[in-house]
């Protein structure tokens, strides 16, 4: 029987997660490809998409951005405010946790100046998905969108992805560019630092003013 990969399956890794590994998860650094392409952006308000246990939102909070951390697992989002008040209250009042499903939740338009969407299962079609948040960035704003390729080019391996729709590079320049002006900063297939786990795709984008 195939894998679902609904709210109740995440919230139920997650659980196992905070409970098992609780040390594994505090220590876990921000996305690499979050802090190389976010690094040089001037810090204004940010959407993390997914946040998991909220490492990128912690990260974002201490270069100083104003976070709204989304995520349908209450277990993960108690996780990354417990991290988030034992920094203080000058990052955890940076950060708004935010319980909603990706599937449907949308973002206030034209509203963030960073959306981050990390390694997301995505329910329904790539494309509508991309242009859900993509209407969530201010003009001028920044899309960064990154996703695990479920088979290792490599080896034809499944990857931990495996079974998951997750954002491809084709998909979501295509969708930015059906909707138009958009400037596609960064659109490419990374390989994995350990060997055998596949690539990630990683597209960062730009809203026109």
């Amino acid at each position: 029987m195939a894998q679902t990969f609904d709210r109740d399956f995440w919230e139920r890794r997650w659980d196992q997660v905070v409970r098992e590994h609780p040390g594994v998860v505090a220590a876990r650094p921000p996305n690499g490809h979050l802090t190389a392409e976010a690094a040089g952006l001037a810090p204004g308000r940010a959407l993390d998409a997914g946040c998991g246990h909220g490492g990128e939102a912690l990260w974002l909070a201490t270069a100083g951005w104003r976070v709204d951390a989304v995520d349908f697992s209450p277990t993960a989002l108690q996780a990354g405010r417990s991290a988030a008040e034992e920094l203080g209250t000058d990052i955890s009042g940076r950060i708004e946790w935010v319980e909603g499903d990706l599937g449907v939740w949308t973002p206030a338009p034209r509203r963030y100046d960073l959306v981050v969407c990390l390694y997301v299962h995505i329910a329904g079609p790539v494309d509508e998905f991309v242009t859900r948040l993509a209407g969530g960035v201010a003009p001028g704003g920044t899309l960064l969108l990154v996703g695990h390729r479920p088979v290792d080019p490599e080896t034809g391996a499944d990857t931990p992805a495996a079974g998951q729709t997750q954002v491809s590079v084709e998909e979501a320049t295509t969708a930015l560019t059906a909707l138009g002006g958009w400037r596609i900063e960064v659109a490419e297939e990374r390989t994995r630092e350990a060997a055998g786990t596949g690539v990630d795709a990683v597209v960062r984008a730009t809203k026109p003013d």
